[in-house]
């Protein structure tokens, strides 16, 4: 099925409630730690943006949790990060594992602090 997103609440809403709880729970991080984003679908996933620039997608899959921050919000924890299978630019969160939430948390932080900077 190949639905194209109009809301990141219709996006979450798609998910086992298991998912919809943690996916629920990482949207309020980024709310929470971000209240000056944006929120909006872009590559029909979860985006926030600020200044016009992308601050972090998050998305959810079957097995996982992906969240991209940009190669540099990933590079900054690297060594957090590393028991994780990554990418350039994105992380994933396996769902049988518990969930880093303040390893989220500190991810957003960093990026906010990183796009008040430029």
């Amino acid at each position: 099925m190949n639905t194209k997103y109009e809301s990141v609440q219709q996006y979450i809403d798609t998910f086992p409630p298991e998912t919809k709880v943690i996916l629920e729970k990482i949207r309020e991080i980024i709310r929470n730690n971000a209240p000056e984003a944006i929120e909006m679908i872009a590559y029909n996933m979860p985006a926030y943006k600020m200044k016009g620039k992308p601050l972090v997608y998050f998305a959810g899959y079957e097995k996982h949790i992906g969240l991209y921050a940009t190669p540099s919000g990933h590079e900054a924890f690297s060594e957090e990060l590393s028991k994780y299978k990554q990418g350039k630019g994105s992380v994933q969160f396996p769902l049988h594992q518990e969930m880093p939430y303040e390893l989220i948390k500190k991810i957003v932080l960093f990026r906010v602090a990183e796009m008040t900077k430029k």
